[in-house]
């Protein structure tokens, strides 16, 4: 049997007829039959939930749900902003083996950084790739991130983390009939090819260093001379349409490989800049560096986060039958002065196709076969045909 899918963008109020007919609707155009879904609601949704969940389940016949709060929804090349309503994606898997994961807090205080303390506390050994979805309010994505990656090496897990409102209690994390606090994690096992795509957003700029001393997040020195003089430099070489996009939008890019004849656009992980001292030439990044890494700054601005979207979004050359998209709640047009730009590319290159998501407070992909935290960019899970 082949893999099938549908979506909803629903925009308004809670309405319990409203969300039974969107099920039904859902599932009839998924073919009848649904293996996993996910939901993504805004944060006004949560006095509801409890009814809200359980409709879905029921009239979707969706065994495994997993879903979020979003500060913004996606839909089939849409994206709602600040809006109230809710995102739903139904995926009919039938020759896939599907592991559903509930991780809490306790779980990576109790961890012993050991892969097989992870593959006991999951029952999962192997996956070919995870979705991911985690409450940053009640799980340390990053740490944890950092241990998943050992115990699944090579396996990429793409998701966000849950967004909502200004308030701690407008952000929520969903699995099937419950709201949950730390994260969930569905895998894929065969039957199906989940493609990931992450957009940083940015261009290189200047030229690749080699960092000569660094101390936990701080970068001493690049090619033996002083960190903060060579970010001086490169920001003096920009040409003068470039210095003012620059106020405020220079990374640094660390690099994920070192065994790269020209460094180049995605080769890459964007760090934040966190500060300089420009009296012992040091910077703070986001990161921690290590000497002998290749360092090359980074500009993100309009321009280059689309260039950078497109480019990488047409080196796929596969035809999606679903996907998940999770951009920054820093894009949108909030970034590119118009609306739905993420969800309108992925549309533009894969044609029209079932897809949902919401706007993040991180991003969760993979770099250089390793997965981390992003800022800024848009992670999507691509799902096609074997």
């Amino acid at each position: 049997m082949p893999n099938s899918a549908a979506s909803r963008l629903v925009l308004g109020h809670y309405s319990e007829q409203v969300v039974i007919d969107t099920a039904r609707e859902t599932l009839r155009a998924a073919g009848g039959h649904v293996s996993c879904g996910f939901v993504f609601a805004s944060a006004d949704y949560r006095p509801h939930l409890a009814d809200f969940l359980e409709l879905i389940q029921l009239h979707g016949h969706v065994p495994i749900l997993a879903g979020c709060s979003g500060v913004g929804l996606v839909g089939t090349g849409a994206e709602a902003e600040g809006a109230t309503g809710f995102s739903l994606l139904l995926l009919d898997l039938p020759e896939t083996e599907l592991h559903t994961v509930e991780l809490t807090a306790a779980d990576t205080e109790n961890s012993t950084a050991t892969p097989d303390y992870w593959h006991r506390t999951t029952g999962v050994r192997g996956v070919d790739a995870w979705t991911v979805l985690a409450d940053p309010t009640a799980f340390p994505v990053e740490p944890w991130l950092n241990e998943w990656n050992a115990a699944y090496p090579g396996v990429a897990s793409i998701g966000g983390i849950s967004s909502g409102g200004k308030r701690g209690d407008d952000i929520f994390l969903m699995r099937d009939r419950h709201i949950i606090e730390g994260a969930v994690a569905i895998g894929y096992k065969g039957g199906v090819r989940v493609e990931t795509l992450v957009s940083q957003g940015c261009r290189p700029i200047g030229e690749p260093f080699t960092i000569t001393g660094a101390e936990q997040n701080f970068v001493l020195s690049l090619g033996s001379r002083p960190a903060y003089e060579i970010l001086q430099e490169t920001f003096e070489a920009l040409p003068d349409s470039d210095k003012e996009l620059a106020q405020g939008n220079i990374f640094a890019g660390l690099a994920v490989s070192e065994y790269v004849d020209e460094f180049k656009t995605g080769d890459f992980l964007v760090r934040n800049l966190l500060g300089a001292d420009p009296e012992h030439g040091v910077l703070a990044l986001g990161a921690y560096p290590r000497v002998g890494q290749t360092l090359q700054f980074q500009l993100r601005d309009r321009r280059s986060a689309d260039t950078e979207l497109r480019h990488l979004a047409a080196q796929k050359e596969i035809r999606p039958f679903a996907s998940l998209l999770f951009p920054c709640s820093g894009r949108g047009k909030h970034l590119f002065g118009t609306a739905n730009h993420d969800a309108e590319v992925l549309r533009e290159t894969f044609g029209s196709h079932p897809s949902a998501g919401f706007f993040c407070n991180g991003e969760i992909g993979p770099v250089g076969g390793k997965n981390f935290v992003h800022g800024y960019t848009a992670s999507a899970a691509l799902f096609a045909n074997l």
